[in-house]
């Protein structure tokens, strides 16, 4: 059979050594995941291989080119996220809107799927949005940016990050420190999203006065959720009742975000996660997003490691 050719132009709009990275390194990580040949030329590319080879390389350099006159500089992550949305049929990437928060780095935060997409255009237009899917879609970080952007905007006068403290063998009580010590290792992550978008110093000063809480999930008992962006994390590990609890602290002039991946529980019987959604889903200003692999923008190896035991559990199904 023989090869196809396709050439691409790439627009003048568009600085090639931009679109192929420093030393040509995003163009090498393109040709190390195809099976084809890619050759550039000034502004021409040129594609050879095998046509359904062929028709995805087309779609990555499309896509990239994409990105780049949407404004975005693209990085090894952004070249293997669009590698494993073509070689999977995911759909492209979102079309560009506004940032939802510029770092202390000066990072412009985007959602970077469609499905991220879906996700923070509902927290936008809903009062309380779940985020569902498997590790690495972004549920905590995009929920985390879209906090602190609110609180930036002064749309919110405080930040709660709140999660359910499952022990996995250990009590709370037996482990050394003070209760804030005992907590850390349940709210790491938390911290992790915070930090990346604001100084240590900054989040830290926050945290003192009030600003953004972090607590535990059965420390919001008995309280009302005033003027408030309130993130709960990990929901796959609460149960029904507290659950429940947890949406009826909600306030006037407040956002709930609640995330959480039915994979990855640590808890036996039902869990307030699938029961909110076989109850609440259908009523108004309430959305459930769905994430898949196809949102996974972490290392490439977090989609496959997805996969992998996806298969496995569906043998086991059998």
């Amino acid at each position: 059979m023989n090869p196809t050719n396709v050439r691409l132009t790439i627009p003048d709009n568009v600085d090639p050594t931009t679109l192929m990275g420093p030393t040509d390194s995003l163009l090498r990580r393109i040709e190390g995941a195809f099976d084809g040949m890619v050759t550039v030329r000034g502004n021409v590319i040129s594609l050879t291989g095998p046509a359904d080879v062929v028709n995805q390389l087309t779609t990555v350099f499309s896509r990239l080119i994409a990105l780049v006159e949407a404004g975005r500089l693209p990085n090894e992550q952004d070249v293997d996220l669009i590698i494993g949305q073509v070689t999977h049929g995911a759909s492209g990437l979102p079309d560009p809107g506004e940032d939802i928060l510029l770092t202390y780095r000066g990072r412009a935060l985007q959602p970077k799927t469609a499905g991220q997409k879906r996700y923070i255009d509902a927290i936008r237009a809903n009062t309380i949005t779940f985020g569902i899917g498997p590790a690495g879609t972004g549920k905590t970080y995009l929920a985390m940016a879209m906090a602190v952007a609110a609180l930036k905007r002064r749309e919110v006068a405080r930040i709660v990050l709140v999660r359910p403290a499952v022990e996995a063998g250990e009590s709370l009580g037996y482990l050394p420190g003070t209760l804030q010590e005992k907590l850390d290792p349940y709210i790491r992550p938390l911290y992790d999203a915070l930090f990346d978008m604001t100084d240590m110093e900054r989040g830290n000063a926050l945290i003192e006065q009030g600003i953004i809480e972090i607590a535990p999930l059965a420390f919001m008992r008995g309280r009302t959720m005033n003027n408030a962006f309130v993130i709960l994390d990990e929901a796959q590990n609460t149960t029904p009742d507290q659950m429940k609890m947890f949406l009826t602290r909600l306030g006037f002039s407040s956002k709930f975000v609640v995330t959480g991946d039915v994979t990855q529980r640590d808890l036996l019987g039902q869990n307030g996660l699938d029961v909110a959604r076989r109850v609440l889903e259908g009523i108004r200003d309430i959305a459930f997003v769905d994430l898949d692999r196809n949102d996974i923008v972490r290392h490439s190896l977090v989609a496959r490691i997805v996969d992998a035991y996806e298969a496995d559990e569906a043998k086991g199904a059998r």
